[in-house]
């Protein structure tokens, strides 16, 4: 299927089911993907379908976010938040704490009610300059997909393999100061059947859930085209099934799926 780059450092403003009207900021060279996961599901398509991917220099980026954040407090339009994510894993950059603490300063400054939120994979969390940026911002939110080791090598496909129960314990340090974001999907995949909404998937996924307690978590499912052929999106009414037994934790939860 067809998947989509971004091309530019800022996009937007766009409307996002999760965050609402969102600014975002890519760090990764536009047109180009960069990351550590390979995720199966991803809408900027396989690692090196595009060329090797790139950072965008700390003193563009934050030149940027100005110019954007000027233009859109001089017609009184301001986001409602202000979210990394882009072509690829933003916690790789090597100046993401200058980063963060650069948006943090200029929101303050020209939009001071608007959130700043990071979609991340979660794999730099063991790096304690990437930890403590995401402290910093209003909304961390990371990634976790299933709560079973083999669900989490076929669906992200990480460069660098880590097993469930170590990054349980990394999310652990946030103190609960993070959002879980999750994708459920099933489908067909390298002779592999994904299904990430099974009894066994969802009991362990509860479980790790239990153990990081997480301010939120966020369900979603395919909106977009992937990568990968043959995956399914999950309906509302499944998806609901799985959230209600994560409110049964007295965790706040958002399903998001496009009906």
């Amino acid at each position: 299927m067809d998947t989509f780059l971004f091309d530019s450092i800022i996009v937007g403003p766009i409307h996002s089911r999760r965050l609402g009207t969102s600014l975002g900021v890519n760090l990764l060279a536009p047109d180009t993907k960069l990351c550590n996961f390979n995720c199966i599901y991803c809408e900027c398509g396989w690692n090196g379908a595009h060329g090797n991917g790139g950072f965008n220099p700390y003193e563009r980026v934050v030149t940027a976010l100005e110019s954007r954040l000027q233009e859109m407090a001089a017609t009184g339009k301001l986001p409602d938040v202000i979210t990394f994510a882009g072509n690829g894993e933003p916690t790789m950059h090597p100046d993401f704490d200058r980063i963060i603490d650069a948006t943090i300063a200029l929101r303050d400054h020209y939009a001071p009610e608007t959130q700043v939120a990071v979609l991340s994979n979660a794999t730099m969390i063991d790096r304690d300059a990437v930890r403590q940026a995401l402290l910093r911002v209003d909304r961390n939110i990371l990634k976790l997909d299933s709560g079973l080791d083999e669900t989490v090598l076929h669906i992200n496909q990480p460069q660098r393999p880590r097993s469930v129960a170590q990054t349980i314990e990394l999310m652990q340090e946030f103190q609960g100061c993070m959002v879980v974001q999750t994708m459920l999907l099933r489908g067909d995949y390298g002779g592999h059947h994904i299904d990430n909404t099974t009894p066994t998937e969802v009991a362990a996924y509860l479980e790790a859930i239990r153990q990081i307690h997480p301010s939120e978590v966020m369900l979603y499912t395919i909106d977009r085209n992937t990568p990968a052929d043959n995956l399914q999106k999950i309906s509302y009414e499944e998806m609901e099934a799985v959230a209600e037994q994560i409110r049964g934790l007295g965790l706040d939860i958002t399903v998001s799926v496009a009906r």
